[in-house]
């Protein structure tokens, strides 16, 4: 039997990637979006892929409007198997220019919206006792850029009520499965379409990866739900380390460099569309795509996403190397005449570290 997926945020970017990757895989592919031209062309992405796609429009920061998606798609595709939480809005500037109301629309969405998919996938599955919902998120969950007030707060959120959540399945045993990704920078057409304040054209951070990347992360996420959460890429997995080890620092560090680093240098466009409150892939629109304006400069791979998938084998090999190492400067001091105490005490502490590390993966 094919599974059963639902996708928010489908008509474009990570979502859009997401529902064509699952469409490859024979899957059955509930598309919840606003934009109704997005979601025509990615309906026949799914369908090209092998898939079968069901285009529902939906605002997620609706709950009656995500709830009623839902009933759809288990009406006409079967029991939901897996739930995946993309879609978000967002507003470049700083925080002083951001207007009330276009702060309350972002949460609304960003959050809120990740929080109604939640509640509509737990109602159909918990009875069932089995399912899997996986939660996008971002590197900027864990770490606060400039510019980007409203989005970080949204994700910080989800971070925060994903960990509660799972806590709470943990402790009723159930069955179902909540998991979450951190993405970093991607090409989506989030820098066409979001509503910008700033003076020039906004952005990804660089190193800037292309949305199939994310979209395998994801499928892996919920293929293997019982790790807590995946960071994708060799930049999220630099930033998060930062900030555990010295966030002050990277405060001052992202005052003097984040500004420049979201601008492309050239003049924001006036014509420039604003999805907040409406779609741009709406019917005045056009259909964005998976791909954002940065081609060019995106990466399709990264070495990051497949050593963290098999971190154990990974740290089982770094404990070898350690202690065929550690055993080599042993020898080689004693037959110098030298003390080999610290050397020795120094890597007994590193041994035990990889240890544990090999353990935990093995889990």
């Amino acid at each position: 039997m094919p599974p059963v997926v639902v996708v928010t945020g489908a008509s474009a970017g990570v979502g859009r990637a997401v529902a064509r990757a699952y469409g490859s895989r024979g899957a059955k592919v509930a598309l919840l979006a606003r934009g109704e031209k997005g979601l025509v062309a990615a309906a026949e992405d799914v369908r090209e892929a092998g898939g079968t796609p069901l285009e529902l429009p939906t605002d997620v920061a609706d709950f009656a409007q995500v709830d009623a998606a839902a009933t759809r798609a288990e009406e006409e595709l079967g029991p939901i198997d897996v739930w995946v939480n993309v879609a978000f809005s967002s507003v470049f500037a700083r925080f002083a220019d951001v207007k009330p109301d276009e702060y309350r629309r972002v949460t609304e969405v960003t959050y809120l919206g990740f929080v109604h998919g939640t509640m509509a996938a737990l109602a159909r599955m918990k009875p069932r006792d089995a399912g899997t919902i996986v939660q996008v998120g971002s590197a900027l969950a864990y770490r606060g850029i400039p510019l980007q007030s409203a989005y970080c707060g949204a994700k910080h959120a989800i971070q925060g009520f994903n960990e509660a959540l799972r806590c709470e399945l943990l402790h009723e045993h159930s069955g179902i499965r909540t998991t979450m990704v951190q993405l970093p920078a991607v090409n989506t057409p989030q820098f066409t379409w979001l509503l910008s304040r700033l003076p020039e054209h906004a952005q990804p951070v660089p190193p800037i990866y292309q949305p199939e990347l994310a979209a395998r992360a994801v499928l892996h996420a919920a293929d293997h739900p019982r790790r807590r959460e995946y960071w994708v890429g060799t930049s999220t997995a630099a930033t998060l380390l930062a900030n555990a080890v010295a966030p002050g620092l990277l405060d001052r560090y992202l005052a003097r460099t984040g500004f420049g680093a979201q601008q492309t240098g050239q003049p924001q466009r006036p014509s420039q569309p604003a999805n907040l409150w409406e779609p741009a892939d709406g019917p005045r629109g056009f259909d964005y795509g998976a791909h954002g304006e940065f081609d060019q400069q995106a990466k399709t791979r990264d070495v990051q996403p497949v050593l963290s998938r098999h971190h154990g084998a990974v740290a089982a090999g770094l404990t070898a190397a350690v202690l065929g190492a550690g055993e080599l400067l042993r020898r080689t001091a004693q037959k110098r005449n030298r003390p080999a105490a610290r050397v020795a005490a120094g890597l007994a502490a590193v041994r035990q570290t990889l240890r544990r590390a090999a353990k935990k993966g093995r889990r």
